[in-house]
C-alpha cells in the first residue's frame, strides 16, 4: 500500500457521497478564494479566509436563516448552542464547558469503548472479520445513550445501532443546497428527537447530577432548554464521527503508518490531525451575513449566504503527510474556530482516540488487514458504508 493508494481511496469516498458538488467546489477554490454562486450564496475556499469569517461572529452569524443553526431551530428550539449567537450564546458555552473536561468525556466513552473491544475482539477471534464502520455506530450509539441518561440495560431502551441511526436520520435532512427545512422535514426532525428526548427527560426530572441531563439540570435549565442541547450534540456529532474514524484506519492502513504507531504511540496525536485534516469530516460550514462587507475582496452584501468550503481550504494544502505540521490557517479549521469552535471536540477526540487504541491493541496481539471496503453513496458526509478488517494470514 501506499500514500497515493490511500488518497485515491479518498476521492472516491468524496466523489460516493458527491459525484458533482465534490469536484465542483474544489474547481472553483482552486480558481478564486472566493466566488459568489448564484442561488447559493458566496463561496470562500481559503483557509485563511474562512478562519477570518469563523472568528467574525458579529458579521457572520450561524442562526441566520439560512445557516446551519438556523436550519435547526424548528426541530430543536432556538436554545441549542448550534443555533445560538452572541452574548446568549457565550454565556451558555460557559456554563457547559465543565462538562466536556478530560475526566467528563472519559466517563461518558469509557463503557462504550469497553463494548467495542468486546465486539472486535469477538468478531475477529470469531467469523475472522468485523465491520469498523458498524463497530463505530454502535460505539456512538452508546455515547448518545451516556448523552441521554440512559443506562445500558434499562427496560425499553434503544439499542446503541438504533440511537445512532436515529440521530442520523435528523443530520440527513440537510443538503447544501437547501436553505431552509419544509415543514414535512422539521416535524420529521421534531418527532424523531421526541423519541430521543423521552427518556432523556426522565433523567432530567431525576435530576440525578451523574447523568448529563441531571447536570445541565443542575446548571439551571428548562427542560426544554436540555433537550435542545442534547439533541444537538447527537445531531451534529455522531455522523462526522462514523465518517471519520473508519477513513483513519483506512489511511493509516493504507499508507502503513498503524505498523509505526503499534512501534510507538507517541505519533498518534499528529497521524489523527493530519487525518482530520486530509479527510475533512465537516466538508462546508454555513453562516449568514448581518452586515454588509467584504471577503478577501470580494463584496458581501446583507443577507448573504456565506459557504465556508472547509474541504477545500484543507486539502489544497498537499497530500496526506503526518510529519507534515499543519498549517497555523487551517489548525483544526475541521472544528471551526471562534465563538462556535466544536465545544464537543474533547468527546469527539475521546472516541476516536478509544477507538484506534482498540484497533492498536489488537494490531499489536495479531495483525488485521483492510479485507473490503464499500464507499457511501449519495450522502451528506463522505464516508464508508462498510469497511471490514480481518485477520492476516
Amino acid at each position: 500500500m501506499s500514500v497515493a493508494t490511500a488518497e485515491r481511496w479518498e476521492r472516491r469516498v468524496h466523489l460516493g457521497a458527491h459525484p458533482l458538488l465534490y469536484p465542483t467546489i474544489r474547481s472553483l477554490g482552486a480558481v478564486k478564494p472566493v466566488m459568489r454562486i448564484p442561488g447559493l450564496g458566496v463561496l470562500v475556499s481559503e483557509a485563511r479566509l474562512v478562519r477570518d469569517v469563523l472568528l467574525d461572529g458579529e458579521r457572520f452569524v450561524k442562526n441566520g436563516p439560512s445557516a446551519s443553526g438556523g436550519l435547526w431551530t424548528p426541530v430543536v428550539g432556538p436554545k441549542a448552542l448550534v443555533n445560538m449567537d452572541g452574548a446568549e450564546h457565550r454565556e451558555l458555552r460557559r456554563k457547559l464547558a465543565d462538562l466536556f473536561t478530560p475526566a467528563s468525556v472519559a466517563e461518558i466513552v469509557q463503557p462504550a469503548s469497553v463494548a467495542l473491544k468486546a465486539r472486535v475482539e469477538h468478531d475477529l477471534d470469531g467469523p475472522g472479520r468485523v465491520d469498523l464502520v458498524d463497530c463505530v455506530k454502535e460505539l456512538a450509539g452508546g455515547v448518545i445513550s451516556r448523552l441521554l441518561g440512559v443506562p445500558e440495560h434499562t427496560p425499553g431502551r434503544l439499542p446503541n445501532k438504533e440511537l445512532f441511526d436515529l440521530g442520523s436520520s435528523i443530520s440527513s435532512l440537510v443538503r447544501l443546497g437547501r436553505p431552509t427545512l419544509t415543514p414535512e422535514q422539521a416535524a420529521k426532525g421534531r418527532a424523531a428527537v421526541e423519541v430521543l428526548a423521552g427518556p432523556a427527560r426522565s433523567a432530567y426530572r431525576d435530576g440525578d447530577p451523574a447523568t448529563f441531563p441531571g447536570r445541565l439540570r443542575g446548571l439551571g435549565m428548562s427542560e426544554d432548554e436540555a433537550m435542545g442541547i442534547i439533541s444537538a450534540f447527537v445531531m451534529v456529532g455522531t455522523e462526522t464521527l462514523v465518517s471519520f474514524v473508519p477513513r483513519l484506519v483506512a489511511l493509516l492502513a493504507d499508507t502503513g503508518r498503524i505498523e509505526e504507531l503499534v512501534a510507538d504511540r507517541s505519533g498518534m496525536g499528529a497521524a489523527v490531525n493530519e487525518s482530520l485534516r486530509f479527510t475533512v469530516p465537516s466538508p462546508m460550514m454555513l453562516r449568514n451575513a448581518v452586515a454588509p462587507g467584504n471577503i478577501g475582496g470580494t463584496v458581501v452584501r446583507s443577507g448573504d449566504r456565506i459557504l465556508l468550503s472547509t474541504i477545500h481550504a484543507a486539502k489544497s494544502l498537499g497530500g496526506f503527510n503526518p510529519g507534515e505540521p499543519i498549517p497555523a490557517q487551517a489548525r483544526q479549521l475541521w472544528f471551526g474556530a471562534g465563538p462556535h469552535f466544536c465545544i464537543g471536540m474533547p468527546l469527539a477526540m475521546a472516541e476516536i482516540t478509544a477507538t484506534l487504541e482498540v484497533l492498536l491493541d489488537r494490531f499489536a496481539q495479531r495483525p488485521w488487514v483492510i479485507a473490503s471496503r464499500v464507499v457511501s453513496t449519495r450522502v451528506l458526509i463522505p464516508g464508508y458504508r462498510k469497511l471490514e478488517l480481518a485477520n492476516a494470514l
